[in-house]
């Protein structure tokens, strides 16, 4: 499936390891919310980057304090009508400032592309064909919005705030 990021399909330089099983040497590695939390130290150590893969029920605060050092947090969508990471996003960005990247995993549908960007997320794993030209209508579908999200556009109450102000000069 191919991997977008910030609307362009890129290659994939990240490998999941599942519990239990060997880290390699070297590359870019996914763990799981356990084994990151009991094996910290030794993964922070080995100077490679690393990314922890949270599931639904996961906090997103028990990473706070490692946050600085996680390049990379994979958030699943295990069915279409479970939209935990949407909240696992905004708290990652809003409320811990994580800088890092946030991909979306699982049933990722066209319908909520564009929420995900405005969540946080900046990769998708997205299986289809033509997910470049479908990420971008979504990115594009709506330009004005009345709450504030995670991403950097501006709300309707603080464009109008701002033409009010810039009148009243």
């Amino acid at each position: 499936m191919p991997l977008l990021k910030d609307g362009k399909v890129v290659d994939d330089v990240w490998a999941f390891v599942e519990d239990g099983h060997e880290l390699s040497p070297g590359g870019c590695i996914v763990v799981t919310l356990g084994r990151f939390l009991s094996e910290h130290d030794q993964l922070l150590a080995r100077n490679r980057s690393i990314g922890v893969r949270l599931a639904n029920a996961d906090d997103p605060k028990l990473l706070a304090p490692f946050l600085d050092q996680i390049h990379l947090i994979e958030l699943q969508f295990p069915k279409y009508v479970d939209g935990r990471a949407f909240s696992q996003a905004q708290l990652l960005r809003r409320r811990h400032g994580y800088k890092g990247e946030i991909r979306a995993t699982g049933q990722v549908l066209h319908d909520q592309l564009r929420l995900m960007i405005r969540s946080g997320f900046d990769a998708v794993v997205f299986d289809d064909p033509n997910a470049e030209a479908i990420y971008a209508s979504a990115a594009g579908e709506f330009t004005e919005f009345y709450q504030a999200a995670a991403d950097t556009t501006d709300s309707v109450f603080v464009k109008r705030q701002r033409a009010r102000e810039k009148a009243a000069e």
